[in-house]
């Protein structure tokens, strides 16, 4: 088949961060081979990139695949290609019950993108998917499919925390990092693009470096070497866990002004018991010492934290710790699941004890005690005047800029809406001094400065 007659492809990209950055390197792949890359909507061939982390996940990406599948049988699309974590855990039962799907794609396998998008005959339909042990580095193809101004970097895959509610070391296997070098190479390609905010991203960022003889001091080194290196003005993590943020990393992100004062730390529970049934560390006291500890030593340092509602065992008591917590924190975010057993999990054999209406009714009331908290730590930004990073114009409005503030991460958190009376043209990853006029629950509103 000669590249005039490869068929134009769409991707949809589900779930998280990790997800996406395995979504451009297939576009990379994709492009490579010489494949137009469409919106999905224009495209003879559309890729699914599934995640398969939470019930809700899982049913989102079914649904992407059966929508796919209705559009193929409409003749609007020739192929369906499925990729990512849902394949390399339920690919054998996804391609039993949807055999409509051309062409399945694990996460070993994203150099398969383009021989699936084809329709090469040499290309199974389906293999066996078995625990996943590669690493993408820099020489790996990668297209930006977002122009706002951020890039994720992969520092590392896998994890080998023994967490009973998750099975992603089912899917994406073993902790594996990256070497500092490829790292770096990758980081300096990303700058050339135009990324003003380099995001760095993994299972267990805090763990990075440690399967190279690193230890605990691993990530200082890498965002050390990453500053030194490269002209990002922005350098943020995700995700921090519990026991192995090291105060390295604090220490470093407390002197570099580049390294943004953000730690997004999923605590899951509080209370002993659950975390003792999660298989994980500490308590409400134990993570309150903790926060207080980061606010030491980084004043101005934004926390964000998720739990999960609802686990096996939590009863009233549970749940009003939790809940204390909260209120006593006062963190900067908050985010709240509601539990969903995972099979072949090791919270599996707990069963589902809770009701799902009532895992729903704490999730709501969890996250109505953060609303008044977040709002009131916003409110004392008005008239302060602050670094942001500009996303683009605003969909509401074409006055208006979307942007983030240091103490908002993409994707996740609030947003800053602002104007510039100057009437400029901002580009996405410019970083402009915004004064706050106004907050709300979430968001924040401002004008630019000088």
């Amino acid at each position: 088949m000669t590249t005039k007659n490869l068929p134009t492809v769409g991707v949809v990209s589900l779930g998280c961060p990790k997800n996406l950055v395995d979504t451009e390197v297939m576009l990379g792949h994709l492009k490579r081979a010489g494949h137009d890359v469409v919106p999905d909507g224009e495209a003879r061939v559309v890729l699914v990139n599934t995640c398969g982390f939470i019930d809700r996940a899982k049913e989102e990406s079914v649904e992407a695949i059966l929508e796919q599948v209705e559009r193929k049988k409409r003749g609007e699309i020739e192929r369906v290609i499925v990729a990512g974590c849902m394949v390399q855990k339920y690919g054998r039962e996804l391609a039993r019950e949807i055999p409509e799907v051309d062409s399945f794609v694990g996460l070993d396998e994203l150099e398969n993108a383009p021989a699936a998008a084809a329709g090469l005959p040499t290309l199974p339909r389906f293999t066996e998917k078995p625990l996943a042990t590669r690493l993408y580095d820099e020489l790996s193809p990668r297209v930006l499919s977002r122009h706002r101004g951020y890039a994720y970097l992969k520092v590392g895959e896998g994890c080998d925390n023994p967490c009973t509610f998750c099975t992603i070391p089912q899917m994406r296997g073993r902790q594996r990092s990256r070497t500092v070098a490829s790292l770096v190479a990758e980081a300096k390609s990303l700058a050339a693009q135009g990324v003003a905010e380099l995001v760095l991203i993994s299972q267990d960022t805090t763990r990075y470096g440690e399967d190279l003889g690193m230890g605990r001091g691993g990530l200082a080194r890498l965002v050390g070497a990453l500053l030194a290196e490269t002209p990002f003005p922005w350098i943020r993590f995700l995700y921090a866990y519990p026991k192995t943020l090291d105060e390295s990393v604090l220490a470093l992100m407390a002197r570099e002004p580049r390294f943004v004062p953000y730690v997004d730390i999923p605590l899951q529970h509080v209370a002993r018991p659950i975390l003792s049934a999660m298989r994980r560390g500490g308590d409400a006291a134990a993570y309150l010492a903790m926060i207080r500890r980061m606010r030491a030593l980084v004043p101005d340092v934004a926390v964000r934290t998720t739990f999960i509602v609802g686990f096996p065992g939590e009863g009233e008591e549970e749940f009003g710790a939790l809940a204390e917590f909260v209120r006593e924190a006062e963190l900067d975010n908050v985010g709240a699941f509601t539990y969903s057993p995972e099979p072949g999990s090791g919270s599996e054999g707990l069963g589902d004890p809770v009701p799902a209406a009532e895992k729903e009714r704490r999730r709501d009331f969890l996250l109505s005690l953060q609303q008044p908290i977040s709002r009131r730590r916003l409110k004392a930004l008005r008239g302060r005047t602050l670094e942001a990073i500009v996303e683009g114009p605003s969909e509401e409005s074409e006055y208006l800029f979307e942007g983030r503030l240091r103490s908002q991460a993409p994707e996740i958190d609030g947003r800053l809406l602002f104007t510039d009376t100057a009437e400029r043209t901002l580009a996405p990853g410019e970083i402009v001094r915004v004064r706050i006029g106004d907050t709300f629950d979430y968001d924040v509103a401002g004008a630019v400065v000088g």
